[in-house]
C-alpha cells in the first residue's frame, strides 16, 4: 500500500531535512509544495528525494497544504508540517494500522489506553462531532509540543490532536481559517504514539509564529465585522485574555509544566489583546 508524504513549506531550510529523514522507510513518495522560499528549502528537499512544486506563498498556508495533498499519488497520505517529526514508534504504528482490515481498525480504536482523553479532545476541536459510519478514512495524531527546551503535557496542550493521516480523496482542507481541521468523508480514528512538534525551540521563533497567528485572528475579525467600541475592547483586551490564562494555567493544570506552562499560558492569552489593537489600527 503506497503512502505519500505531503509538505507545504516556506523558508524551512533548518527543518526540512530532519522532517523528511524522520519519515524514511515509512513513505514511498515525498511531495513538497514550496511557497517562494528565499532560502535553500526547495534545493534541500530535492536532494532528499522529494518532488518539489514551486508556487507563491499564500497568506492562508492551508492552500499550499491542500495542493501538496492533491499532488500525491499514494492511496494514503501523511500530511506534515516541516517542524514535525515522526518517531520510530509512530512510524511502526502507522504501518500496522494501514495494513489492518476495517474490523481490526475498529477493535484497535477501542483498545487505545487514552481513548477517553482523545475523544474529549475531539469533541472540543470538532464541536459538532458525531461518530460516522463507513470506513476509517483519516486518523488524528496526538502531538507533543516542544516549547523552550521541554515538552508541554498539561494546560490543555496535549493531546493537541491533528488529522495527519488520510486516505487520498477522502479528506480536504476548506482553506477558510488558520485553525480549521480537515473535513473527512468517513470515520476518523486516532493513533496512540505522539507526533513530535518542534514549533518553538526558542522564544524568538515562538514570538514570530505567535505574531503570524495574530494576523490571521485579525483577518477573522475583519470578516466577522467586530465592532470597534468599549464593549468589544473590554471583551478582547480584558475578558478573553483573563479567561484563557486561568483556563489553561489552573483548570487545565498548565502550572504542572512549571515556568514553561506559565509563559505559554500568558503569551497565548494576550494574543487576543494584541489582535484587537492591530484590528483597530487598520
Amino acid at each position: 500500500m503506497k503512502l505519500s508524504l505531503a509538505l507545504a513549506t516556506h523558508n524551512e531550510e533548518s527543518n526540512i531535512i530532519e522532517c523528511i529523514e524522520s519519515c524514511k522507510g515509512l513513505v514511498d513518495e515525498i511531495v513538497v509544495v514550496d511557497g517562494s522560499s528565499t532560502d535553500k528549502t526547495g534545493e534541500l528537499a530535492l536532494r532528499a528525494g522529494a518532488k518539489v512544486i514551486h508556487t507563491q506563498n499564500e497568506s492562508m498556508f492551508h492552500i499550499n497544504k491542500q495542493k501538496a495533498m492533491e499532488a500525491c499519488t499514494g492511496e494514503w497520505i501523511l500530511q506534515l508540517d516541516a517542524d514535525e517529526r515522526v518517531t520510530p514508534e509512530l512510524a511502526e504504528e502507522i504501518k500496522r494500522v494501514l495494513l489492518m482490515s476495517e474490523e481490526m481498525r475498529t477493535k484497535y480504536q477501542k483498545s487505545l489506553t487514552e481513548r477517553k482523553l482523545f475523544e474529549r479532545h475531539q469533541t472540543i476541536v470538532q464541536q459538532n462531532w458525531q461518530e460516522k459510519s463507513g470506513n476509517y478514512n483519516a486518523f488524528f495524531l496526538p502531538r507533543l509540543n516542544y516549547f523552550l527546551g521541554g515538552y508541554l503535557r498539561s494546560g490543555g496542550v496535549y493531546p493537541d490532536g491533528v488529522i495527519r493521516l488520510i486516505r487520498k480523496g477522502k479528506a480536504h482542507l476548506p482553506c477558510r481559517s488558520v485553525h480549521e481541521l480537515m473535513e473527512v468523508d468517513g470515520k476518523t480514528g486516532w493513533l496512540a504514539n505522539p507526533l513530535i512538534h518542534k514549533d518553538s525551540p526558542t522564544f524568538k521563533r515562538y514570538l514570530e509564529r505567535n505574531s503570524r497567528y495574530i494576523d490571521h485572528i485579525v483577518i477573522d475579525m475583519k470578516r466577522d465585522k467586530v465592532q470597534k467600541n468599549i464593549k468589544s475592547m473590554t471583551e478582547w483586551v480584558f475578558m478573553k485574555p483573563a479567561d484563557w490564562f486561568f483556563m489553561t494555567l489552573i483548570r487545565h493544570k498548565g502550572i504542572l509544566d512549571g515556568w514553561r506552562g506559565v509563559v505559554f499560558s500568558f503569551f497565548s492569552s494576550i494574543r487576543f489583546a494584541r489582535a484587537y489593537w492591530r484590528y483597530i489600527r487598520l
